[in-house]
């Protein structure tokens, strides 16, 4: 198996579980390639690392390997999305950060997680992106996202003002700190941390949160992912910030951004038992009783 092994700066506490990761699929012979930027990080802890040779983008990647392994956390796994695109490889996270909702393997499971890549035990969790439309490249050829977009504000601590079509149907002028629309996988990143509900992958659904609103009345609101969601933004600002997951841009005032569903979907290895309901149970203590 071809697998692309993709990261950051891991730390020295991970030296171990890295080596661990090699070291079994080593033991399986897997022909690997690795991220550019993170190869001086894996051969200063294992410099007995055999690889095929590395990459640095999209266009290393398609029809070259069979799988990313994404070592770190839900940010690194982000950043795997404009790396394998519409690709179709697969994406499994080995979470080496903290939270990990995306990244589900943890440190302990990493070996029988190999196993399981390495005898094909395991199915892919076929994930929703949005996709932003403008009347410029604001983000180059790549335009997608698997999290969410979000508007925030630049220069000033005054409040912005975002107008909100739904397929060409008013919605509200949001008076707040800025404004998310995210995906079902987003919905438990920082839609959540703004009051924004969980929603289920699958569910084909876009989530709008507003951050801090000036009206207290106004909550998230959930619509089809079928839907074209129309955004311009006002303010004292001459200019405000666009992000597509980790990635950000600049708007000007009355930009029209134009966010829809990607016409391709992205495909998250999925070990066996667990599931998206697992995780949240796991990852935000459900059903934990701290008197026990």
């Amino acid at each position: 198996m071809k697998l692309a092994l993709f990261g950051k700066d891991i730390g020295e506490r991970n030296e171990g579980y890295l080596n661990q990761l090699i070291r079994r699929l080593d033991e399986y012979h897997a022909e690997l390639i690795v991220y550019d930027p993170f190869y001086p990080v894996i051969s200063r802890f294992n410099k007995n690392i055999k690889i095929q040779g590395t990459f640095k983008g999209h266009d290393d990647l398609a029809g070259n390997t069979d799988m990313v392994l994404s070592i770190g956390g839900d940010g690194t796994l982000l950043d795997t999305v404009s790396l394998v695109q519409d690709s179709g490889i697969p994406v499994l996270g080995i979470n080496l950060g903290r939270l990990g909702f995306l990244s589900s393997i943890s440190r302990d499971s990493i070996i029988p997680a190999i196993d399981k890549v390495m005898t094909g035990d395991y199915s892919l969790d076929q994930r929703t992106l949005l996709r932003l439309e403008s009347s410029r490249s604001i983000f180059g050829e790549f335009s997608d996202a698997l999290n969410d977009l979000t508007i925030n504000r630049k220069d000033s601590t005054a409040l912005i003002v975002i107008h909100v079509y739904v397929d060409d149907m008013f919605l509200n002028s949001y008076w707040a700190d800025g404004l998310i629309v995210a995906t079902p996988t987003g919905s438990t990143a920082y839609s959540l941390s703004s009051g924004g509900p969980i929603v289920s992958p699958g569910s084909e659904n876009f989530v709008i949160t507003p951050i801090a609103p000036h009206n207290l009345t106004i909550r998230p609101i959930i619509v089809s992912d079928n839907s074209e969601i129309k955004i311009k933004v006002e303010g004292r600002d001459k200019k405000f910030l666009v992000s597509l997951d980790s990635r950000t841009g600049i708007i000007d005032p009355g930009e029209e951004l134009i966010i829809k569903k990607a016409d391709f979907k992205f495909n998250l290895v999925k070990i066996e038992n667990r599931d998206f309901f697992a995780t949240i149970r796991d990852k935000l203590k459900w059903g934990l009783d701290a008197r026990n």
